[in-house]
């Protein structure tokens, strides 16, 4: 996994590593250096404006600067603590004004002009995050160039990957140059972390062994449960059973309200239903999901604090579950001995904790996972998953176009699957938004609905399969 950390944890990595802080400034400005050249296509009569501040971020800059002049590249090299308007015109801008340790509004020069192309700003290569965007939270303060690609040093830093600074930074890198990084507890989640932690069928597998028990909808409201019923076969488990309180056999079996055709459906009554789901029942199943679509009426409520209290099973809390624990949620939860997962949005997390996540949303998810002594998965434009012993994952592959109805339950049902597997909890939880993601990414860019998830979801966890399997 690729190592997230705080400016504070950088700065205290920088201050532990045995080299001298002039021999880490040559080696990050020979990386800025090598991917200058990259972005120009050779060095020769290539022209490289450099915004320098008066910090090591700055020095990084003056050393790429020099490095470049080596190879021909005529550089020239701006004080940012001039306060200049306007830049020299160049085949490339060196962005390297002020690093992650920026605390106040920052109001750049307009970008250099292109010698490429007089009508646009030359390519901005930005020196471990572009300037003005918070470290810590990815907030802009003031303004921030827009670069094309962003160098970061030793380890991404939570600004780089979390909204908006994500939008400006462009195509990201790390640079190893040197640095203790091992101790990080934040991490990104890529593609090789997903393929090492999705589980293969033993040759003795039965259906029953991975069996999960998915508890949502309500009647006339029926679509959430659909979808996370599907969503959970797609995710690994071999049996699903779906239970609609309120809903009897016939209805489970036949109409429009009628369960996917590969789900069992199971009645349950309409009140009262969390004592109807009966111990010996709960023995066969790896993993239960309560929660899509069950609406908030005041007996649900109950059924699902009563559910949540008694289920000794790998637990998914989505939707309005979430929303029937509320601020109760760490003490409904203490009754727990099994892992329990919650997937809140800020709406959600806001009814959980009686306040929205703070722009920091690492420490947001670890707060909640802390209190409820639960995975809590953030979602957002970028996912975090928190453990409640402080380590954290984020996911970054998807996009604006999970931003529709119903693609929130395909995910809970996703997890659910995944826990049915036996899989670790906190690998479930992040391997479920990475394939949710990338399913995402291989729609269409426009008109996707969440059952379109379902359809592409095999051929993206095949391709996360052959990743781990690709030496």
């Amino acid at each position: 996994m690729t190592p997230i950390v705080t400016p504070a944890e950088m700065a205290a990595i920088d201050a532990a590593a045995p080299e001298p802080v002039e021999e880490l400034i040559e080696r990050a400005g020979a990386a800025l250096a090598r991917t200058a050249l990259d972005m120009l296509g050779g060095g020769y009569g290539r022209r490289v404006t450099v915004l320098a501040g008066k910090g090591n971020n700055g020095a990084d800059g003056r050393a790429a600067a020099q490095r470049l002049r080596r190879r021909g590249v005529r550089v020239a090299v701006v004080d940012a603590a001039d306060g200049p308007d306007s830049l020299p015109a160049a085949h490339l801008a060196i962005d390297a004004a002020y690093g992650t340790g920026l605390r106040r509004p920052y109001s750049p020069p307009r970008p250099a002009p292109s010698l490429d192309n007089p009508d646009q700003a030359a390519p901005i290569l930005a020196a471990d995050i572009p300037s003005g965007v918070d470290g810590l939270t990815g907030e802009i303060r003031g303004h921030a160039w827009v670069a094309a690609q962003t160098v970061a040093f030793g380890a991404l830093k939570p600004g780089l990957i979390l909204h908006p600074g994500a939008q400006h930074c462009g195509r990201i890198t790390v640079a190893p140059i040197g640095l203790d990084v091992s101790g990080a507890r934040t991490h990104l989640v890529t593609a090789d972390d997903v393929g090492r932690w999705l589980l293969v069928r033993p040759a003795e597998a039965h259906k029953w062994k991975t069996a999960c028990w998915v508890i949502a909808g309500s009647p006339g409201m029926t679509g959430a449960a659909h979808l996370a019923s599907s969503a959970a076969l797609r995710g690994g488990s071999g049996y699903v059973r779906l239970s609609t309180p309120g809903l009897d056999a016939a209805d489970l079996l036949d109409g429009p309200a009628a369960a996917p055709t590969e789900a069992v459906g199971w009645p349950l009554p309409a009140d009262d239903w969390a004592s109807a789901v009966d111990d010996d029942e709960l023995a066969r199943f790896k993993s239960v999901l309560v929660g899509p679509g069950l609406g908030r009426h005041p007996n649900t409520v109950k059924a699902v604090r009563d559910l949540v209290a008694k289920v000794p099973l790998p637990l998914v809390v989505d939707g309005d579950g979430l929303s029937a624990l509320g601020t109760n949620a760490p003490d409904v939860l203490a009754q727990r001995f099994a892992p329990t997962v919650l997937t809140p949005h800020d709406g959600e997390y806001r009814i959980l904790t009686g306040a929205a996540p703070d722009a920091d949303r690492f420490a947001a998810a670890r707060s909640l996972a802390a209190a409820a002594g639960a995975v809590v998965l953030l979602k957002g434009p970028t996912t975090v998953v928190a453990h409640p012993g402080g380590d954290a994952l984020a996911v970054t592959n998807g996009d604006a176009r999970l931003a529709t109805a119903g693609t929130g339950d395909v995910l809970a049902g996703l997890i659910c699957g995944l826990l049915s597997t036996n899989a670790e909890p906190m690998h479930a939880t992040a391997s479920a938004a990475w394939l949710h993601g990338q399913a995402a990414n291989a729609c269409p860019p426009a008109a996707m609905t969440a059952s379109d998830l379902l359809f592409v979801l095999p051929r993206v966890w095949e391709a996360a399969s052959q990743q781990e399997a690709t030496p």
